[in-house]
């Protein structure tokens, strides 16, 4: 399938399923009533840039936070260098004028990461401003409290996205002791609230039959999840290649996630990097999505931390127009199986050299 059909159809049904999460809630109701028409108008908008030649990817991911209050077992972030506990990230009014931009060439989400983006509450309240844009904001949820609570509840174009390992056991042995228990509490909150929430699981060698167990889904939306995104653990830190799905490991997610999606029509399930055979490719450097570093500089993806265009600087056009970009996604679709969850992983040194 052509690759913006393909992404269309995937931005379809996964607003079908949240409109399904949301039928017995006011409150997501009416942001469904308002956010289906908007999704649209930026699927007509990225139709008319493709006439004119500029392809807009339907996703960004922005790193708003380099700060964590964790610090977890193979993260890629610290292993990248992106997450140092001492850069300052670009203020507030930069990533709101990026984030307009966007939107307005037809961007319909960006995922909001760090670090971990519930350090960087201004930029939380300023996402939540931005009604035309859903912002999944991917974090470890030990921060939130009853403020937090409240701005998510008030705005359900934020989405929280709460990192887990599997069960709180297999949670606490990367991420640290106890913290299981508080996720448990966090989505407790989330849940009573009947807000809107997903689980981001990292899936590795270790544990991919666990988590895509029936049973371990099926008692995510018994506690309320409507969305599971699957990542393919990339080895950024070293000696960790035991963690990495072999080609095996990864052809059979794809078959068990195929399979949850067709018996769980109540919940969304979205594999990272996904099916790159469908999409004639890796989705990197502006294809599907790019990533904006905490210094505003443009990524081809989080696990490729190299960029030539500021964002801050020169905007989100610029950088999709760029030469860079364009040689990545040459790069991206070689037909190559990716490794390791990450296709430009395996091209490193040919990513640093441009």
């Amino acid at each position: 399938m052509e690759l913006n059909k393909y992404m269309d159809a995937g931005i379809e049904a996964l607003a079908s399923n949240v409109t399904k999460y949301y039928m017995k809630n006011s409150k997501g109701r009416m942001f469904m009533a308002r956010f289906v028409p908007a999704l649209k108008r930026a699927a007509n908008k990225r139709k008319f840039h493709e006439t004119e030649g500029l392809h807009v990817p339907p996703f960004l991911i922005a790193s708003i936070e380099s700060k964590c209050n964790l610090h977890c077992a193979g993260c890629y972030a610290r292993g990248d260098g992106m997450c140092d506990d001492v850069t300052t990230p670009l203020a507030t009014d930069q990533w709101s004028d990026m984030f307009n931009e966007a939107a307005g060439l037809g961007v319909s989400f960006t995922l909001i990461a760090g670090g971990e983006p519930l350090l960087n509450r201004p930029v939380i309240e300023a996402c939540a401003a931005i009604k035309n844009m859903a912002f999944p904001v991917f974090t470890n949820g030990l921060l939130f409290d009853e403020e937090y609570y409240r701005l998510f509840d008030m705005n359900r174009n934020l989405i929280p996205v709460i990192s887990i390992e599997g069960s709180a056991e297999m949670t606490d042995a990367r991420r640290g002791p106890g913290v299981g228990k508080r996720i448990e509490q966090v989505i407790g909150q989330l849940a009573k609230r009947r807000i809107l929430y997903a689980v981001s699981v990292t899936v590795t060698h270790e544990n991919m039959k666990a988590v895509t167990d029936s049973g371990f889904v099926r008692g995510l939306y018994e506690g309320g999840c409507g969305l599971v995104f699957y990542i393919e653990y990339v080895p950024v830190q070293k000696n960790t290649d035991d963690l990495v799905l072999t080609a095996e490991d990864s052809a059979w997610l794809q078959d068990r996630v195929a399979e949850l999606k067709a018996a769980r029509g109540d919940m969304g399930i979205l594999p990272f990097p996904g099916d790159e055979q469908e999409m004639e490719g890796c989705l990197a450097a502006g294809r599907g999505f790019f990533h904006i570093n905490p210094q505003g500089g443009a990524e081809p993806c989080p696990f490729s931390p190299y960029y030539k265009v500021n964002v801050a600087e020169s905007g989100v056009e610029a950088a999709l127009r760029s030469d860079f970009f364009e040689k990545i996604r040459n790069i991206s679709c070689d037909g190559q199986p990716h490794y390791g969850g990450c296709k430009l992983y395996m091209h490193e040194d040919e990513v640093m050299s441009l």
